[in-house]
This record gives C-alpha cells, structure tokens and sequence, in this order.
C-alpha cells in the first residue's frame, strides 16, 4: 500500500512493519461504520502478507482514537445497536488475533472504542501526552467491543470497574503504573518501531 495523506487511514509498510495511521483529526478519529469496513480489510490484508511480522496501529496530531462516532450511536436501535457491536467485536478480536505482533502507539486521546483496539493489541507504548478513558458512562451506555472483557484481564477488575463507572480519564503516568501500557516514550511511534524491532 502507498501512503495516501488524505485517506481516512493511511496504511504503509516499512520492512517487516505495516504502520496504520488513523488520519481523521477534525473527527477526533471517530470509528464509524465505513472506517471499521475499512480496517478491517487492511486487517486481513497484512496478517496475510507474511513478509508483514509487525503492525503499528497510532493516530493523527493529539487524538489516537476518540472511538465509536456518536452521530451513528444516536441512530440506532435494539436491532442495529447489536449488530454494531457485534461487528467491531469481531475486528476487535481478528486484531488479537491477527498473526504479526501488533503494537498501540497512542499519541494522544484513546477513548472508548479506541481504548478497546488498543487493548487487542499485544503491546501499548503511549507518548507523555496520552490520556485515557471509557466515557460511556457519561452517555448511559457501555462499550461493546471487548473492552470490559480485556482490561479488567490486563489491570485487574477493581480499577477497571472504576474506569467503567466514573468514565475518569487515566494519564500516562498512572497508565504505566496500572500496566495499561508498557512504556511511555517520545516520539511514540519510534519507540513503537522498537519494539517491533524486539517481539
């Protein structure tokens, strides 16, 4: 793939690394439906390349991911809100597992569903400035896509619970202290190429 700097995500490969950048910022880097069609077939595009052994997932100016886009949420109903849910579970779960190492470079805001991506992801690096968060809390729901299930796995149920229930925002500092993430570092997405270079 050759980067194209206006695509909603721009995906390029250095060596063995394919580096998939969320490029929405006026958005936040929401998750609409069309992007989630979108990673998913470049998903499945590398994990078939063998010659891919590592993919870096990071996002545009401050924003990581903000997650699911809110103006799709406010339309749904029983029906639809299931199949949407069903549907990023499932991207969620091909990128756990998806057969190269997959790596978080969060540069910024991870919110919501993009907290949940990162949680799929076999290693979290995040740059000083990352912040994190499940807001749904605020809006009366919950997310579907695997992130009540991972993170209490990853930091232990009582912070995760508290994280779900008061939608507080984590720092970078106390991300690392909880082992949300690895290692913060800037630039984040040379530290992120590092580590590809190691697993």
């Amino acid at each position: 793939m050759t980067p194209n700097q206006q695509a909603a995500i721009v995906a390029e490969v250095k060596g063995a690394v394919a580096i998939v950048r969320f490029n929405r910022p006026a958005e936040r880097n929401t998750l609409s439906t069309a992007i989630l069609h979108q990673l998913d077939q470049i998903i499945l595009e590398f994990d078939s390349n063998t010659n891919i052994q590592s993919i870096i997932f990071t996002g545009t100016d401050d924003v990581f991911l903000s997650g699911a886009d809110i103006r799709e949420l406010a339309q749904l109903d029983h029906n639809t809100a299931r199949a949407f849910s069903q549907r990023g579970q499932a991207i969620m779960q091909r990128i756990a597992d998806a057969r190269p190492k997959t790596i978080a470079a969060i540069n910024g805001y991870c919110m919501g569903g993009g907290l949940d991506l990162a949680l799929a992801c076999d290693v979290r690096v995040a740059s000083a400035n990352a912040v994190f968060a499940h807001p749904g809390a605020q809006l009366g729901i919950i997310t579907g896509w695997g992130g009540t299930q991972r993170l209490p796995r990853l930091i232990g149920e009582a912070r995760a619970l508290e994280i779900f229930f008061t939608a507080r925002r984590v720092d970078s500092r106390e991300a690392l202290q909880f082992g949300l993430v690895s290692e913060v570092c800037d630039p984040v997405l040379a530290t992120a190429l590092r580590w590809a270079a190691t697993v």
